[in-house]
């Protein structure tokens, strides 16, 4: 987390207006309530407009399977410093086939001593695109195992969930009830 409280609140259900209301609703039951979907609901054209998206990046459209989504998530957010993204997706990354103990690799990154050679490849592009918003070309090349498709969801990927990062991290979005915060990525 990078700020210890929120510098945009989330909207509390008296606050709620209807554009909000209706925004909200789009979103499945349990997800609703969530500090990022109730703070982005002040602005609900906007966040209508980012479920459309994110819908396609978190779907079975998204040609990466979903471990190699996450691991593109999570080490995303863990660049981008976003606590709020990291606890939240590695509750999801478990689901999708991550285990605890390749958390700490993940943070480690693509040369951790841990990830095939196309694991470590997906985590090198996020390092590239993260910091240099490009991925090179020996980078591209040892990508080919996920096609063309594959590399254009990866940079998909990589793009929203900088996006969420930064939304996370400036408007101060804190963790939801239920989450641990990550020591390395506490306020600071």
């Amino acid at each position: 987390m990078r700020l210890p409280a929120p510098r945009i609140a989330p909207v509390t259900d008296a606050e709620l207006d209807p554009a909000a209301r209706e925004a909200l609703a789009a979103l499945p039951d349990r997800t609703r309530g969530y500090n990022i979907f109730r703070t982005m609901a002040r602005a609900p054209d906007a966040l209508r407009a980012f479920l459309a998206w994110g819908n396609y990046v978190l779907s079975r459209e998204n040609s990466l399977s979903p471990r190699q989504r996450e691991l593109v998530i999570l080490r995303t957010g863990y660049l981008c410093k976003s606590g709020y993204e990291w606890a939240q997706h590695c509750v999801i990354g478990l689901s999708s086939g991550i285990t605890e103990s390749e958390f700490a690799a993940i943070k480690a990154g693509p040369d951790a001593p841990h990830w095939a050679p196309l694991e470590a490849a997906m985590l090198r592009a996020c390092d590239e695109l993260v910091g240099d918003h490009f991925i090179t070309a020996p980078t591209w090349q040892a990508l080919a195992g996920l096609g063309e498709r594959g590399r254009m969801d990866l940079v998909y990927t990589v793009g929203q969930y900088t996006q969420v990062s930064m939304l996370l991290n400036s408007f101060g979005v804190q963790l939801d009830p239920g989450l641990a915060p990550d020591p390395d990525l506490a306020p600071g």
